[in-house]
């Protein structure tokens, strides 16, 4: 049980969860869209996820403790390192134009770690609420334009759309770690939790995914693709409500992170139906 429990562990602190749910969404965006299935692409994301994630977590970490780093701490490091040359690999296999259009959003990863503002002493992670928009803005891109730049989709208004529906939706699967990082971040860094409070966080997000609902039904091409949003959708609000300070270990960590795979799998099941 033991030995379960730290690769259970690694397999979340390695942030191999959330690169699983990032390929979710792209599956999704192909089912959507009716793209082929591009694995060079969607393995280039998967492993670069891992890769911008774990660097993003414990850039400033190894920074400061690189002559006596914990074993799980260098173990993360040795597997990021083999994660960048898995990215590397598929990134030669994807097209010129995609990779320029990835660009501004791995600029985007690395402005959020690396401090830049204030005389270098801030990164974007730290500005009031830029945070949130930050990530939901890179997962969209990632997970939505650039599946349709790569197969040569011309970028029309329902292609907007489900970029603003994805990127609503990421901020609302946020919510729930900013929800139960209050105590922990700093009093400087102004998450929307500690600045409007839980209760009108649970608002604000609800409102988000109803415009989410409205989009859905605007955009979807396939009437069976409704059905597994609105299951996602329902289990969506269940656990943002759900979500408090002191929450379980792995509530948001994995089970809010679930959500995008079961979203797809539901997709799965009702295709193939």
């Amino acid at each position: 049980m033991k030995f379960l429990k730290l690769a259970f562990d690694f397999y979340l602190n390695a942030s191999i969860h959330v690169a699983f749910s990032v390929y979710a969404f792209l599956r999704i965006t192909e089912i959507y869209f009716e793209l082929d299935y591009n694995q060079n692409l969607n393995y280039f994301i998967f492993f670069g996820t891992i890769t911008g994630y774990n660097f993003v977590k414990y850039a400033g970490v190894a920074k400061l403790h690189h002559r006596s780093l914990a074993k799980g701490l260098r173990n993360i490091q040795i597997f990021s390192f083999l994660c960048f040359l898995a990215m590397s690999y598929f990134m030669y296999q994807v097209s010129l134009k995609t990779l320029y259009f990835t660009l501004p959003f791995i600029l985007l990863t690395i402005l959020y770690a690396v401090p830049f503002l204030s005389g270098f002493a801030k990164n974007l992670r730290e500005v009031s609420y830029l945070k949130i928009i930050v990530v939901a803005i890179v997962w969209a891109g990632f997970t939505v334009l650039i599946p349709l730049i790569d197969s040569g989709k011309e970028i029309d208004l329902n292609s907007v759309l489900i970029m603003i529906q994805r990127l609503l939706i990421v901020i609302v699967l946020i919510l729930p770690f900013d929800i139960r990082d209050v105590k922990y971040d700093a009093i400087s860094l102004q998450t929307i939790p500690k600045k409007i409070g839980i209760e009108k966080t649970k608002k604000l997000g609800l409102m988000l995914l109803i415009f989410s609902l409205i989009l859905e039904y605007l955009v979807a091409s396939l009437s069976i693709v409704i059905t597994p949003f609105m299951l996602f959708f329902f289990l969506l609000i269940i656990f943002l409500m759900r979500a408090k300070i002191e929450q379980y270990k792995y509530y948001s960590s994995f089970l809010v992170e679930t959500l995008p795979i079961v979203w797809w799998l539901l997709l799965l099941g009702f295709l193939n139906f």
